[in-house]
């Protein structure tokens, strides 16, 4: 009896503290509406996910072009011309990127893929002298694991190339879709904007003070997020390019090209795209003086990225810790994929904003 005795209470302890911890984060009504939405947007989500991912875009399109309405709203411009005026220069941008950008980096990863098995052989022989230079540092074997490694890589890489183009048809034809299906969403999303707002609004409670304190801090951290990842996007990878194109670096548009959509995902972004910079550099240049002055600006180039141009695209609103932005990329790209990688910050940042505007009793 006295066992079971001490089990009910242990019972009612645990009853009381889950009790206060109702009462204390749930205790109103907005309060259990929101949580119950959430988990019903990210139920649609984890069933829908990539079928969104062309909205998900569009809408991520239509905060970088709101930001170019504004500038020229306050130049007096008239809300409807200041949208056409945007959207004509989204769309040539859009063309532009298709018609010319990609072509080059296609064309630049078919010769990546011809070219494999030389630079394979190439990288091989520049590794083979580095016992000479640092007998103290590297042994004969080191290197003879390596080249054995790099080529079964290389191997491996080229048969994943050409199974990819085989069986891949039908991903290359949903892609042609959502590139033709994007403009028209953000055509629409910028026309409608405030007639889709009231929309959804409306499904929503009239008096939502918890909601709307949300959704004013999460607009504003993600406008200030996705604007200034879209312009540190464009500014590294234009400048990165410039400085591969300057040492005649093979493949320059292509790793440029990698360089700018790294920074989408920090830190882990960066970190796998300067493997290939550095292996094709050390292939072209070996350990030669425009190897390493190729990398000196390489590295000045980042530092400049993280140092300079980010304290300056963005504000202390969205400041995730390091931890925190790792894990979301984590988290999310084994949730959603590839999508969910892309899209694993502004999850985090709409976390963040509900924990924070989460009342608590």
């Amino acid at each position: 009896l006295s066992a079971l005795y001490q089990k009910d209470l242990r019972n009612q302890a645990m009853i009381e503290i889950f009790k206060k911890w109702v009462g204390r984060y749930l205790a109103q009504e907005e309060s259990l509406i929101l949580l119950f939405l959430l988990l019903g947007i990210a139920l649609f989500f984890s069933m829908l996910g990539s079928v969104l991912v062309p909205v998900l875009t569009g809408v991520v399109l239509a905060y970088v072009m709101q930001g170019v309405i504004n500038q020229l709203q306050r130049a007096r411009i008239p809300s409807r011309w200041s949208m056409i005026i945007t959207y004509l220069l989204f769309l040539g941008g859009f063309v532009g990127f298709f018609l010319f950008l990609m072509p080059r980096i296609w064309r630049q990863l078919s010769s990546l893929y011809n070219d494999l098995p030389g630079l394979s052989e190439r990288l091989g022989t520049t590794l083979g002298l580095l016992p000479e230079q640092f007998p103290l540092l590297i042994s004969e074997r080191q290197i003879s694991v390596w080249v054995n490694l790099l080529s079964d890589q290389a191997a491996e890489l080229g048969q994943w190339f050409l199974s990819a183009s085989l069986s891949q048809l039908p991903v290359l034809l949903t892609v042609l879709a959502y590139t033709l299906l994007v403009p028209i969403l953000v055509f629409f999303l910028l026309k409608d904007k405030e007639q889709l707002l009231d929309y959804f609004l409306g499904f929503l409670p009239e008096d939502r003070p918890l909601m709307d304190r949300i959704g004013n801090e999460l607009s504003g951290q993600m406008e200030n997020y996705v604007r200034g990842k879209f312009v540190e996007l464009i500014i590294a990878g234009l400048v990165t390019y410039l400085l591969f194109a300057f040492f005649d670096l093979n493949y320059a548009a292509l790793l440029g090209f990698l360089v700018g959509v790294s920074v989408i995902i920090p830190y882990l972004g960066i970190a796998a795209v300067t493997v290939p910079v550095v292996v094709v550099a050390l292939m072209q240049f070996g350990l030669s003086g425009d190897f390493f002055y190729l990398m000196i600006g390489y590295l000045v180039i980042q530092a400049l990225d993280g140092l300079l141009l980010v304290p300056l695209l963005f504000s202390e609103a969205n400041n995730l810790h390091p931890l925190a932005i790792i894990l979301a990329v984590l988290i999310f790209g084994s949730w959603f994929g590839l999508a969910g990688v892309f899209f694993a910050i502004p999850l985090a940042i709409l976390i963040k904003a509900l924990i924070g505007a989460w009342p608590r009793a």
